[in-house]
């Protein structure tokens, strides 16, 4: 039986890449989702331009996950090629390499600590502290993590929180994030302009939209789920929140290939050097990660997730308010 760091290192063997399949799955779902942008602009119908429109935001989701594998350097790693793919579409969609690399870096660090800064993820207040904020700070807490501002994650979680909120704290070291904005809005401004604004909803706001709500759900989910435990600091440790505190989200084979597998989170926070393609490997060869805590998309799970706002340190759990 594996417990703690005898975990982490029999997750070692498959933290290496087959470089062949990384450009694979890389230039395959880039063009993909190239070919389906292209779709909302040359169809001979409507509702084929619509289909092409849904599928881009959902394609946005998979390469943005491939993307966040390479800053975890676990693919494609020292690449120039790659860096110059990967920087391009993190302007793209308004996670500049900069600001997502320091957050992420601290939220895996840190993730499940009680008493850390929600640097990176959703804040988690306990009951007692919550109980003891002015109406204000409540609303603001209740706000953030509220299912509209999840479903309009392309507006607070990548607008403001990825690039305008990190222009405003430290503009120095987040140069990238105004790069980003300027990108963003410049090849949007183009579509209106020469392409016209029906073209403008299909081709950028329909896609961006579903990739940013399902990107904010994703991240949200995978550590505010029904069986999620927090700790104090002192007590925290590495595994214990890649067990404890990360899900596995079990999704049909569809939406699995479209989150290139960031549904095996707490796989993926046991060890972030493990390629995504590899991921469904891990689970099958190490018994111990196949009692994963659990959630899905079903709509009764989602609303289970979404009831969840603080928590109870006495009941071990997260709670509603």
């Amino acid at each position: 039986m594996l417990t703690g760091k005898q975990l982490i290192l029999a997750t070692r063997p498959f933290a290496k890449e087959d470089r062949k399949k990384s450009w694979f799955y890389t230039i395959s779902t880039l063009l993909i989702l190239i070919a389906f942008l292209y779709g909302t602009v040359h169809n001979f119908h409507w509702i084929l331009k619509l289909i092409c429109s849904i599928g881009s935001g959902l394609l946005i989701v998979r390469m943005f996950v491939i993307y966040h594998d390479h800053q975890h350097k676990a693919i494609l790693d020292k690449s120039p090629i790659a860096k110059i793919i990967f920087t391009l579409f993190g302007f793209y969609v308004l996670a500049p390499s900069g600001i997502w690399s320091r957050s992420h870096d601290y939220h895996h660090k840190n993730n499940s600590k009680l008493f850390s800064a929600s640097i990176g993820s959703y804040p988690i207040y306990t009951k007692q502290k919550f109980e003891k904020l002015s109406k204000g700070e409540k609303m603001h807490y209740l706000f953030i993590r509220h299912p509209l501002t999840i479903l309009f994650g392309y507006i607070f979680a990548f607008l403001y929180g990825m690039c305008i909120k990190s222009i405003i704290n430290r503009f120095s070291k987040h140069i990238d994030s105004m790069f980003a904005l300027v990108f963003h809005f410049s090849y949007q401004a183009l579509v209106f302009y020469f392409l016209g604004w029906q073209t403008w909803i299909l081709m950028c706001a329909i896609p961006h939209f579903i990739s940013g709500a399902m990107g904010a759900y994703l991240f949200y989910a995978q550590h505010n789920f029904p069986g999620s435990t927090f700790v104090g600091n002192e007590e925290w440790t590495y595994e214990g929140a890649a067990l404890e505190s990360s899900s596995y989200m079990k999704l049909n084979v569809f939406f699995q290939w479209v989150s290139a597998n960031i549904g095996f989170h707490h796989i993926h926070h046991l060890n972030a050097r493990i390629p995504f393609y590899r991921l469904p490997e891990v689970m099958k060869a190490i018994p111990e990660l196949q009692a994963a805590k659990t959630t899905s998309l079903k709509p009764k799970d989602v609303i289970a997730c979404f009831k969840l706002k603080v928590y109870d340190f006495e009941k071990q759990e997260l709670v509603g308010v």
